[in-house]
């Protein structure tokens, strides 16, 4: 039992490659994407990079790594754990930026993604221990939300201008915003509901920011 343990925890090509996928979708970018982002060749996370052409494996160098996480806000205890993390298997989905989705060939005749230009993005990651679901109810949070309209909250995701984010404030109230602008004395948010006004909460007043990463809708 004790040598099972010790060889699932072992670092494998798969393992590697589906961190560096998880990263991006944390980052909110396909794996070129956050090539790209890091100063990279766009290609350097694409998954033909991933075997050479005679079927042998391919490993993301060191620096890559570095340069991701540096881009992707991480460190690399994070890289970590999402290593370790097995939810959604490492599955991705086809990505393609939505200005070039009107393109003919773009799908097939049963609307499926068709042809060059697509990318992938992992799914969002929803096991470790930082992540959890909230449920809307209510008006409140339209046109952003519905009621009955699950989210997906991740405290260990890197936040960034323009994110929607989940604020735990200290004294008790948790709201679901945009965020403005993030300063070490300030954060300013803007509404997701059409009736709410910008708020703008003092760094002493917040206990949590977490990103929001997946919406059921």
């Amino acid at each position: 039992m004790v040598k099972q343990a010790k060889a699932q925890r072992m670092l494998t090509h798969d393992r590697i490659w589906a961190a560096l996928d998880r990263l991006a979708a944390g980052a909110g970018l396909s794996p070129s994407g956050l090539a790209k982002r890091a100063g990279l060749d766009p290609t350097t996370f694409n998954k033909s990079k991933r075997v050479t052409s005679d079927g042998r494996e391919r490993w993301p160098s060191t620096e890559s790594i570095a340069k991701a996480l540096a881009a992707a806000d991480s460190s690399i205890d994070s890289f970590a754990r999402l290593i370790d993390e097995h939810s959604g298997n490492g599955r991705t989905v086809p990505l393609l930026g939505f200005a070039l989705a009107s393109a003919n060939g773009a799908f097939d005749e049963q609307g499926l993604p068709s042809g060059k230009g697509w990318s992938e993005i992992a799914l969002p990651v929803a096991e470790d221990s930082s992540t959890f679901a909230l449920a809307i109810s209510g008006d409140a949070l339209l046109p952003a939300y519905r009621d009955g309209d699950v989210i997906l909250v991740s405290r260990g995701a890197p936040i960034r201008k323009g994110d929607r984010v989940v604020v735990k404030i200290g004294a008790g109230e948790v709201i679901a915003a945009t965020l403005k602008r993030r300063t070490a004395k300030a954060l300013e948010l803007l509404p997701l509901g059409a009736t709410q006004a910008e708020r703008t909460l003092m760094t002493s007043e917040v206990a949590w920011i977490a990103r929001i990463v997946w919406a059921s809708q």
